[in-house]
């Protein structure tokens, strides 16, 4: 398979680097530029002011747009990509081949989830600056969205040949977990975090996704090492508290666990997080938080659907998962799939197609989540549940095994109901 070819590419070329150059970060236009050693908020203060004395500084601006995007990263307030934005358009208007405001828009561009436009604007820029790694990890990660696994290997191939660093790294190793190989994916990450970042965030961030790799494997004493040292690393990191609320969940401390999750919730308000406390709150006999949890849920898709917002995978998982709202779901991951064609998006389209008992096709879409071996305990608890539906036994039994084996804590409700089906077939 052509896709395996550029995977042993991939590993070859990130191991063969003994020491590896600083990360990229996100905003970095100039390396050295002491700016950079500034946290996020010091940045967008020096160089606000900057701009105020001079409103044709372009360097300036495009900086202050790197680090509005990185401040996003951090927050997911996305009123800072607005501004990015702003200023990126406006740097453009007046010379609409500015270089530095090019590479910046194809990272907006992303996280509006406008992947197309994010992989052409970055393949025209490749042949401008074929030696600009971050181009790549744009073509990379925008690939790696619509699912086309092949063109994503070949661009984050080519971005670890230019720099091996943080940026490259950490997406070499999402791209083997995706790809079923999640020790060669561990390893990786390992490598992205020591190889350091002037962001701590972004090291942060790369070792909440370790503890993510370990929990998915069942390492959770390895994982629950990974989220502490993210939250020593950026202290109030929303990711970190939540990975930690997770690995206490795992371990029955239900009190704590919900400790972790509020943080993570008063720093950033994610479905998820409503999702994982309306589940202990419901664990813990406290019914009417758990209710207050859900309204905040539905609170959230209205909020979205004022702003013309169309696509929430995870607030459809969340639906399919609560057995709820499933025509919103439906519509919510169909419009989903008009952007992205991944393995996720399969597995969650999967999910509730099953919940609203449409059975066959939720099978098709399994099948699809499941076609590269990504070590996904959910992927195959969905496979396990949909299986037996079709009264397909022997099948069921062994996506439920493998969830289990996996990591027999993988969910609060789904590993339970998993081993509770098991014993059942």
């Amino acid at each position: 398979m052509r896709t395996d070819r550029f995977c042993v590419a991939l590993l070859a070329a990130s191991l063969a680097f003994g020491a590896v150059a600083q990360a990229a970060d996100i905003g970095r236009l100039q390396p050295g530029d002491s700016i950079q050693r500034l946290s996020t908020d010091q940045r967008i203060a020096v160089l606000e002011k900057r701009i105020e004395r001079d409103r044709h500084n372009v360097r300036s601006q495009n900086e202050l747009a790197a680090a509005y995007l990185q401040k996003v990263r951090e927050t997911v307030d996305f009123g800072y990509l607005d501004r990015a934005e702003r200023i990126l358009s406006h740097v453009l208007e007046t010379d609409d081949g500015n270089y530095g405001a090019l590479r910046m828009r194809g990272i907006a561009e992303l996280e509006r989830h406008h992947f197309e436009a994010a992989s052409s604007l970055a393949d025209a820029l490749t042949g401008l600056h074929p030696s600009d790694p971050w181009n790549y990890a744009v073509l990379g990660d925008a690939a790696m969205e619509m699912g086309d696994y092949t063109r994503a290997a070949r661009a984050y191939e080519r971005m670890l040949s230019l720099r091996p660093d943080q940026s490259s790294l950490n997406r070499a190793a999402w791209f083997e977990f995706v790809m079923g190989r999640p020790d060669r994916a561990i390893l990786l990450m390992k490598k992205a975090v020591t190889s350091g970042s002037a962001s701590p965030e972004n090291t942060a961030w790369c070792l909440v996704e370790l503890g993510n790799l370990y929990f998915k494997t069942g390492a959770l004493t390895d994982a629950g090492l990974s989220y502490e040292q993210a939250a020593r690393t950026f202290p109030g990191y929303h990711a970190a508290e939540a990975g930690l609320g997770r690995i206490r969940a795992a371990e029955g401390n239900n009190a704590e666990a919900i400790g972790h999750y509020r943080k993570a919730q008063g720093s950033v308000p994610l479905p998820d997080y409503s999702a994982a406390l309306e589940t202990l709150y419901t664990l813990s006999a406290q019914p009417a938080k758990a209710r207050e949890q859900r309204e905040l849920l539905d609170f959230t898709d209205r909020i979205a659907r004022v702003a013309a917002e169309k696509t929430n995978r995870n607030l459809a998982l969340i639906y399919a998962d609560q057995g709820r709202n499933l025509d919103r779901a439906m519509e919510l991951i169909d419009e989903e799939l008009k952007v992205r064609n991944d393995v996720y998006t399969f597995d969650a389209r999967a999910w509730v197609l099953f919940q609203r008992h449409d059975y066959v096709a939720a099978e098709a879409e399994s099948r699809k989540a499941l076609s590269h071996g990504t070590p996904e305990p959910a992927f195959y608890y969905h496979a396990g549940r949909i299986a037996a539906a079709l009264g397909k036994k022997n099948e069921a039994r062994e996506f439920l095994q493998r969830a289990l084996k996996l990591n027999p804590k993988f969910d609060l409700k789904g590993a339970r109901q998993a081993a509770t089906l098991l014993q059942s077939l």
